[in-house]
């Protein structure tokens, strides 16, 4: 039963990569994007095969730069290991290549097809697999777990939607979920789901969420984003951060008004997805306002231009230079983004409704004052309103928060407690 739906799934999975090679090859030839088709097939050039390797797969930016710490302390703990690095998307490569192009060598991420998977395996030679939030792929899982390497799901998490789909096929995901070795969960909620899917309990443990680890900034990265910026030392900031579709004019509806009352207000907007900044400074401009790409400055920039983020990796040690942060992806029911980013700057974090994929965190900011929820357009603009009158409001609502995420800290060192417990044991007195 387990081979027909393994067949099931793979054949499911050929007509979707059909679907996506077109789209793929038109992206290319009408934009020039690349398609990396050699590596997603698993022909990796340069592999390591006469030593052992740790191979780390993060889907796009958010897993990417959570996987920062862990790959860094790899390194520094295990220097006999080569370490790569796999992404699916092309600006998780940019930001694996620029964090951790000293310590890592990256690679797509093959597609989940059985031979893909095997040349893939075979070029990198894993010592063990550690995945980040719950990135389940069939053929490569029974394929590694076949082979005696060990898996890990790291910084995993279960949402709502997912839960339910998941449900659906439990016998195939409870099959699956035997091939993990180990699951360093987020939270008792997202170990409790796991463990009703069919992950073995003895295997289940709660980390906590390694994105509160983030390590800190410069001591002088606000007075060095202002330079790259152009912005005056005293200029009020604003950072609306991975805004969706829905959410931009909104937020610009916003602007406009308090640029009456804050004529010296700057806004910088980032969009979640790096290939909508055209159709986002489209969006400023029509609003009557002027816009300018991040990538144009330090130039002059005229009084009142909103920045459009349109680089990739920069947004969360961009939220230095910001007086307020709001984070997207809340207006609208997209699950939100990650806002402890923000939290961990000492920023005061506002978000919509729409937190299901970072419930916990936005509990957490909203139980210690340090966040505040806006339904609409009106309670954002009445929220920023309060907060740009009040230095001492900001500044209390800024410590709350750090103070909150700074004490859920250490699911870094937890989840490199479980690969040396679980994936690769150190030797005796080392």
């Amino acid at each position: 039963m387990r081979r027909v739906a393994y067949a099931a799934y793979t054949a499911a999975l050929c007509l979707l990569l059909a679907g996506y090679a077109f789209l793929a090859a038109w992206r290319k030839l009408t934009r020039g994007t690349r398609v990396n088709a050699r590596e997603r097939l698993g022909f990796y050039r340069g592999a390591h095969a006469d030593r052992p390797a740790a191979w780390v797969h993060a889907v796009s930016v958010g897993e990417t730069l959570a996987a920062v710490p862990i790959v860094e302390e790899l390194h520094r703990l295990h220097p006999d290991l080569v370490i790569v690095v796999t992404t699916v998307t092309e600006t998780g490569a940019r930001v694996a290549t620029e964090r951790l192009g000293s310590v890592a060598t990256h690679r797509y991420f093959p597609l989940d097809l059985p031979g893909a998977v095997r040349r893939a395996i075979a070029r990198t030679r894993p010592r063990f697999l550690v995945v980040l939030e719950t990135e389940l792929w069939p053929n490569l899982f029974r394929t590694l777990a076949a082979g005696g390497v060990p898996i890990m799901i790291a910084n995993g998490r279960i949402s709502d939607r997912s839960f339910r789909r998941y449900r659906l096929v439990r016998g195939l995901m409870r099959h699956l979920l035997l091939t993990v070795s180990v699951f360093g969960m987020r939270s008792a909620e997202d170990a409790r789901r796991i463990i009703a899917l069919g992950a073995p309990p003895e295997r289940v443990f709660v980390t906590g969420n390694i994105k509160n680890d983030a390590p800190a900034d410069e001591s002088d990265a606000s007075t060095i984003w202002q330079r790259l910026l152009d912005l005056p030392a005293a200029t009020p900031v604003w950072i609306a951060g991975s805004t969706h579709r829905g959410e931009e004019h909104l937020v610009l509806e916003v602007q406009a008004r308090l640029h009456a009352r804050y004529p010296d207000l700057v806004l910088i907007l980032a969009p979640r997805h790096p290939e909508r900044v055209e159709e986002v400074v489209h969006l400023v401009r029509r609003r009557g306002l002027a816009a300018v790409r991040r990538s144009q400055l330090p130039k002059s920039r005229r009084n009142g231009a909103v920045i459009v983020l349109d680089t990739v990796g920069e947004l969360a040690r961009l939220y230095q230079v910001a007086d307020i942060v709001f984070v997207g992806g809340s207006l609208v029911p997209s699950g939100g983004h990650n806002m402890v980013e923000a939290a961990l700057r000492r920023k005061p974090v506002v978000f919509g409704p729409h937190t299901t994929n970072f419930r916990e965190s936005a509990e957490l900011l909203v139980g210690s004052g340090g966040g505040l929820v806006v339904n609409d357009a009106t309670e954002l603009e009445r929220a920023l309103l309060q907060l740009l009158g009040d230095a001492g409001l900001r500044t209390n609502m800024g410590d709350a928060g750090y103070e909150a995420v700074a004490a859920r800290q250490g699911a870094v060192h937890e989840t490199l407690e479980l690969i040396d417990r679980f994936l690769y044991p150190r030797e005796p007195n080392t």
